[in-house]
């Protein structure tokens, strides 16, 4: 959406944008962005809360007001009182299906591709580039990056480098994640689906220790990244 808005606005048109990802909205620089530290899907905060989405609505119009851009102002509040559980809050329990999220993906495939047939092949994994069938490698990866140990893989871009990789990595483990579940438990909601991945699985467990790492580097782009991974 940055890139939209830098080239809607040189054709004239005034533009705000909402932004969840502040590292993106950094290195687009689109003429006006508000960063909101809300969960995915959710630019707005929490659904059907009228008033606190106008409260959200009403900061990035205020944006217009600035003098001049690029503007990147951050929204001060979280999801409000009845907010999205967050993975930061969310305490984990003994339910854990494994303790190797390598084997946990292994279990949950199944459903994952029920997911996939039931839905005509849409699917919300694919940005990282690897096929399914070997996260078991992306998780290896990723478990040696969260041991603070050198690490890297051959499915990466030439053009990303590796914390901005292991990012598309965690947005894909996610989406294989939540698709599973959804598939395994119809009828659970999207809340109970987010506290059940970062509360009960070993993937959720290495995504906020990914996170850990990535905030604790000396690298301020680094911490960045960090900042999108937990949510």
């Amino acid at each position: 959406m940055s890139v939209l808005a830098r080239a809607i606005e040189a054709e004239g048109l005034t533009t705000v944008t909402i932004a969840l990802l502040r590292e993106h909205a950094e290195k687009v620089n689109p003429p006006r962005a508000l960063f909101v530290p809300f969960p995915y899907g959710y630019p707005l905060g929490k659904a059907e809360d009228a008033p606190f989405q106008h409260r959200v609505i009403s900061a990035a119009l205020a944006l217009l007001d600035a003098p001049k851009g690029p503007v990147l102002e951050e929204f001060p509040d979280e999801a409000g009182p009845n907010e999205y559980p967050q993975a930061s809050g969310i305490k984990g329990s003994h339910l854990a299906i494994m303790e190797d999220a390598a084997n946990e993906i292994t279990a949950l495939r199944p459903f994952y591709e029920r997911w996939v047939e039931a839905h005509g092949g849409r699917t919300a994994v694919g940005v990282c580039g690897i096929p399914q069938r070997r996260f078991r490698g992306m998780i290896r990866f990723l478990q040696t990056y969260a041991r603070g140990e050198e690490a890297d893989i051959d499915a990466r871009p030439a053009g990303l480098t590796v914390p901005q990789y292991i990012r598309h990595c965690v947005d894909d483990l996610k989406a294989f994640y939540y698709e599973a579940r959804m598939a395994q438990k119809p009828t659970t909601t999207e809340p109970e689906i987010h506290t059940w991945f970062w509360g009960e699985t070993a993937g959720g467990k290495l995504t906020s220790q990914l996170a850990q790492v990535m905030t604790e580097a000396d690298d301020p782009a680094i911490q960045r990244v960090a900042n999108g991974l937990a949510r």
